[in-house]
């Protein structure tokens, strides 16, 4: 049997955030006509309200504990259901008895379309592997499900990534820990995620919180609390935005830096950066949400290929293979707000084109490019923007 590693916490990146700094000017305008759809829960999203109106809820005060209950904390009834991202020993036991090839996801949001596309192209082809650990950050988390199970559940994967929507993911207006409500997000992941899996109602619940909470940027979507036990105390974690740890995860930081000398235990990386890694210009107006958003743009683009230069180092010492696939560079496509099910149709199509490909993924990271041309055109809005 084939194991996943995932972290317990992760989620979107650069669109969520631009979306929370941003929500009350320009979300309602895009939502692709489907915010006052009614849903199958039969709830109807009200009209966001107005920026002056939303009040911060006053919430209930948290158990407290201390940092040694937290170091022990576990999943009451489930003792092994956790591993900390950053424990050798955690990292060590959560490894599949087998070798193969590891697929990693990396944050993105709605240019997880990108991943999701490439890895329905991958199986078209006849080209996809049968993947020894998935692991996933951000909107990769929530697809490392789908791309586990295997490729029966592309038809799946591809229906999340191209027929949702903003409605499909939030509501405007603060929680008293966010500028945005999650509760659409959380009811999605609850018709993907039904009691039909086996596990018991303990199981479902904790796996639906892990995956929202792989959607909660701080900031833009409230944290997710899980209940848990150390020392003795019942107390409730706060879970979020793994990404704000890294946007993608191949093993513990330890094991991954360039003095270590641990051999990565697969028989080669694959990489899926749902991202464009292309410089952006823009004049950036003078308001914090716009500064916000391109200074979050920038930091993830940096860190991503931070990242992707560790892990090429990793896998040249352990003599494994690397593999990384990136939106292309020439990927444009406008999109008219955050999860624009036109934009993410088209970014899922070029990633489906280059999953069916002859050479989907490069055997190095992109080169850094050099300064821009004089008379460069102006970008369009898209994964490179």
């Amino acid at each position: 049997m084939k194991h996943s590693i995932r972290r317990t916490i992760s989620a979107g990146a650069a669109a969520l955030i631009l979306l929370a700094a941003g929500a009350h000017g320009t979300v309602v305008a895009q939502d692709t006509g489907r915010s006052h759809q009614p849903r199958a829960n039969g709830r109807t999203p009200p009209a966001p309200p107005p920026a002056a109106a939303a009040q911060p809820q006053k919430l209930p005060p948290r158990a407290p504990f201390t940092a040694a209950d937290a170091a022990v904390a576990g999943v009451p009834g489930m003792p092994d259901a956790r591993f900390w991202a950053d424990s050798q020993t955690d990292f060590a036991k959560a490894l599949p008895p087998q070798r193969g090839p590891w697929l990693i996801l990396s944050t993105g949001g709605a240019d997880g379309a990108f991943g999701a596309g490439l890895l329905n192209g991958l199986s078209a082809a006849g080209k996809r592997p049968d993947y020894a650990v998935v692991t996933g950050v951000s909107t990769g988390a929530l697809m490392a499900p789908f791309v586990f199970a295997g490729p029966r559940y592309d038809a799946a994967l591809q229906a999340v990534y191209t027929n949702t929507s903003a409605a499909d993911i939030f509501e405007v207006g603060g929680t008293g820990e966010s500028f945005l409500d999650s509760w659409p997000l959380k009811d999605l992941i609850a018709k993907q995620i039904t009691p039909a899996l086996p596990g018991g109602d303990d199981a479902i619940k904790l796996f639906r919180n892990i995956l929202l909470a792989s959607g909660s940027v701080p900031g833009a979507f409230p944290p997710v609390l899980i209940d848990v036990e150390g020392n003795g105390k019942r107390f409730a974690e706060m879970h979020a935005d793994g990404g704000v740890g890294g946007q993608f995860f191949v093993t513990p930081p330890a094991l991954m830096q360039s003095t270590s000398s641990y051999k990565i235990p697969a028989d080669a990386l694959y990489i899926v950066v749902n991202s464009g890694l292309a410089p952006e210009f823009q004049v950036v107006e003078r308001r914090t949400p716009a500064i916000l958003a391109q200074t979050v743009s920038m930091a993830i683009k940096a860190d991503l290929r931070v990242l992707l230069d560790r892990a090429y180092v990793a896998a040249k010492n352990s003599g494994i293979g690397f593999n990384v696939a990136t939106i292309p560079p020439g990927f444009n496509a406008p999109s008219r707000g955050a999860f624009d099910p036109d934009y993410m149709k088209a970014l899922f199509k070029v990633g489906y084109d280059q999953g069916k490909s002859e050479n989907p993924f490069a055997s190095e990271p992109p080169a850094f490019p050099g300064s821009p041309a004089n008379g460069m055109s102006d970008p369009q809005p898209g994964a490179n923007r």
